[in-house]
């Protein structure tokens, strides 16, 4: 099969998206189909890449590490004509997700697209946020997903979400999987001697992108406050991001800036080294689709603590393989961490065993199975075969009703959240 992939994000942005289309693009390869990855430019891309079409972009916009392709892409529609997908699958509702919409159409091809965000927690990264565009953005993605011939939503509680948003397209759940093999083996002893991490600490980690949308400030004060109670507990961050600072300067007013380490944006064995350096794993996002980190640092062994939130709660279950909190507060959370780090051995080898079996549930061949099986039932025939059969009135006819779709699309979002605003204020 070829599979045509639409992403605004990808390697070396490191993101839920971005690895999600690297998971399952190496998954699908892997088994013998071929994969074309239609992504913007970033900054230092690998030289090296393989069925990869790179479309110009509006690098680091809005001071974020996200790219913004421009609206032209020449040699785009030849590429793809040699490519000759079979289907096409979109990652976002907006920029190249606009141009999966055209393509799919065009080519009489299936449109798969993937409801990976919460895009109304990030409307913070562009000029103008408000309430109504906080509406915009759930207009626009639930009237995207009607564009669709197959919704997947990374978890259960999205495909609820989706349904009460009154998005009527099939939605299957397909989580990105796990690669168990990747983080099953780490030296995190030796990963603590060049941390300056004391062997004998307990340490709690957090591994993601350090962005005001994950409720780091939270976290920070959670772990902050726990550590304060514990002298022999040290915090292990693994990311970077525009949050950074702010991190820092709760555990530096809090007096205990040298028991925190920032490891940076680690990869491949630095990474599982640096998860088996970890006792217990943080996290405090409420704005996550799926708990793609929280399986990680399971297949590595780790217990986790979360709060109760999409994503988080398919994954964690409380006092089984973790600890998952209905009290968001920083001093409920503190106390989690202090439950979890004074179990007995026995109590929590058992609490590891269980983070290994839930990583074993989320593995990547599972979720590409379930993925691949809905490609199969949505493979288009010879007769829509790249639209070539098709008269050219009949081109014509469907270009004009895509953009025309598009454009309603776009509009009704609008409408929608310009309409509940003035409703709002005459309720005011």
């Amino acid at each position: 099969m070829n599979i045509l992939i639409f992403t605004n994000t990808f390697t070396p942005h490191v993101g839920g998206v971005a690895r999600s289309v690297e998971a399952f693009t190496e998954e699908y390869r892997k088994r013998g189909h071929r994969v074309l990855v239609v992504a913007p430019e970033f900054p230092d891309m690998p030289q090296d890449e393989v069925d990869v079409v790179r479309i110009s972009a509006i690098q680091n916009f809005n001071a974020s590490d996200f790219s913004v392709v421009l609206p032209i892409h020449p040699a785009l529609s030849e590429t793809i004509d040699a490519f000759r997908p079979d289907i096409v699958h979109s990652q976002h509702p907006f920029l190249l997700g606009m141009t999966a919409v055209r393509i799919a159409r065009h080519r009489g091809l299936p449109l798969v697209f993937t409801h990976h965000t919460l895009y109304e927690q990030y409307t913070h990264y562009v000029p103008g946020d408000s309430p109504a565009l906080k509406r915009f953005a759930i207009e626009l993605a639930t009237r995207y997903a009607n564009l669709a011939d197959q919704v997947f939503a990374p978890s259960e509680s999205i495909r609820d979400l989706l349904q009460q948003r009154g998005v009527t397209t099939p939605i299957a759940v397909v989580p990105t999987g796990v690669r168990l093999e990747n983080f099953a083996h780490g030296d995190g002893s030796a990963f603590r001697r060049q941390t300056g991490i004391p062997q004998d600490a307990f340490v709690v980690g957090h591994l993601g992108r350090l962005a005001p949308e994950k409720n780091l400030e939270f976290l920070a004060q959670a772990v902050a406050d726990f550590l304060g109670r514990h002298p022999h507990a040290h915090f292990l961050v693994i990311g970077s991001g525009p949050s950074e600072n702010s991190l820092r300067d709760v555990f530096a007013r809090a007096g205990l800036d040298a028991r925190l380490y920032v490891a940076g944006i680690l990869q491949q064995q630095a990474l599982a080294d640096a998860l088996h350096a970890m006792d217990l794993f943080a996290f405090a996002s409420t704005s996550e689709t799926q708990g793609m980190v929280l399986t990680e640092a399971m297949a590595a062994a780790l217990p986790v603590v979360a709060l109760d939130a999409p994503g988080a709660r398919e994954v964690v279950r409380d006092r089984h393989n973790g600890r998952l909190l209905q009290e968001a507060t920083p001093a409920a959370f503190s106390a989690a961490l202090q439950w979890a780090s004074g179990l007995p051995p026995e109590s929590l080898r058992d609490l590891k065993q269980a983070a290994l079996d839930t990583a074993e549930a989320f593995s990547m061949p599972r979720s590409a199975d379930k993925a691949l099986a809905c490609y199969e039932s949505l493979k288009p025939g010879t007769a829509t075969e790249s639209g070539a059969d098709v008269s050219a009135w009949e081109e014509a006819m469907t270009a004009i009703k895509t953009e025309w779709d598009i454009l309603k699309s776009v509009a009704g979002a609008g409408d929608a959240a310009l309409g509940a605003r003035l409703f709002s204020e005459r309720e005011d």
